[in-house]
């Protein structure tokens, strides 16, 4: 027979059963959790509140019905990351733990081969480690004998399904616009390798590369956003990047939105740049993430603030917080 629980704790689980009922999955769980260690403490009590959160052995929120899949983080063991990403290497266990504290179901890896030049081959590590986890957008050198190679071999690395390339360095910040690259973009199709690139300073070429080459899906970076801008200052390049949903093979990656903002969680100040995005692109072509090492805010608080969204209907948010990532660059998980 179970204990009986004290007045305040019943009306707490009472509670806690009804926001269940009405699918507010994460809420209740965060709220059995201040339960559990701020009310209860005999054995018995704590037995029934964790039955009412249900089983949930991993995580520390429940997951969510939806799969959620953060569409940009970065491993490393070595080098001087670019700020404001943290300085210490941030490894797979790293990941997983803040992933799983988080109710994040699997990632996408970018490496940052800008600062750990294994950063490549600790990606294929961590979707060996973890297949059902990770998916890497890989980052082969452009500017070697066998670069041309690599393009056309990359599929044939574990969890490789694209690219991702960002171009702010003083030797290849100009490759995107002085035909460096010219011969990236047929060799990327023919591949059928997705590409990301952080293209906020070179958008409109972005579209003609789109125009050029139909078959191959390209992915804008961080809402084209400005880099180190806050708010609306953030965002000067909008309109540029909504004039690119004309074509059918450009998505955005909603990634880093909390690093934009100018205000507090939720950071509605974000709401409005996020809605000129939906309805230019529609669900299926834009991806949640958040480039968690230099966020202001937890991973958590990343995850809610994009659900708690109310004008975004539920089936949408589905789409772009896994869903949608996952179809467009073939992640069969």
């Amino acid at each position: 027979m179970k204990a009986m629980l004290p007045r305040d704790v019943a009306v707490g689980v009472s509670l806690i059963r009804a926001s269940l009922q009405i699918g507010r999955w994460h809420e209740s769980m965060a709220q059995g959790a201040e339960i559990r260690s701020e009310r209860l403490t005999d054995g018995s009590a704590v037995a029934d509140v964790r039955d009412v959160t249900l089983d949930c052995p991993s995580y520390k929120f429940a997951k969510s019905q939806m799969p959620i899949i953060d569409a940009q983080i970065h491993l490393w063991r070595t080098g001087d990351p670019n700020p404001p990403h943290r300085a210490a290497p941030y490894l797979v266990e790293d990941a997983i733990r803040g992933m799983d504290e988080a109710g994040v179901d699997g990632a996408i890896l970018h490496p940052p081969l800008s600062w750990d030049p294994e950063s490549n081959e600790q990606a294929v590590e961590a979707v060996l480690a973890y297949p059902k986890r990770f998916a890497i957008l890989g980052n082969p050198p452009l500017d070697k004998p066998d670069s041309r190679a690599l393009i056309a071999t990359c599929k044939e690395r574990p969890g490789m399904l694209g690219l991702r390339f960002y171009f702010n360095k003083p030797h290849n910040r100009t490759w995107p616009t002085d035909g460096t690259l010219d011969w990236l973009w047929p060799a990327a199709e023919k591949a059928e390798l997705p590409t990301a690139l952080l293209a906020g300073d070179w958008l409109p070429l972005l579209g003609q590369i789109a125009d050029r080459h139909p078959g191959l899906k390209l992915i804008v970076d961080h809402m084209g956003a400005l880099r180190g801008a806050k708010g609306d200052a953030a965002f000067p390049s909008m309109k540029e990047l909504t004039a690119l949903a004309r074509y059918p093979n450009v998505a955005v990656k909603l990634t880093g939105g909390p690093f934009y903002a100018d205000d507090a969680y939720p950071f509605k100040s974000l709401h409005k740049h996020y809605r000129a995005m939906y309805d230019a692109f529609g669900p299926r072509r834009l991806f949640w993430g958040t480039d968690i090492t230099k966020m202001p805010c937890s991973w958590r608080q990343c995850v809610t603030h994009f659900q708690e969204i109310d004008w975004i209907p539920e089936a949408d948010k589905k789409l772009i917080m896994g869903d949608a990532i996952c179809d467009w660059i073939g992640w069969k998980r």
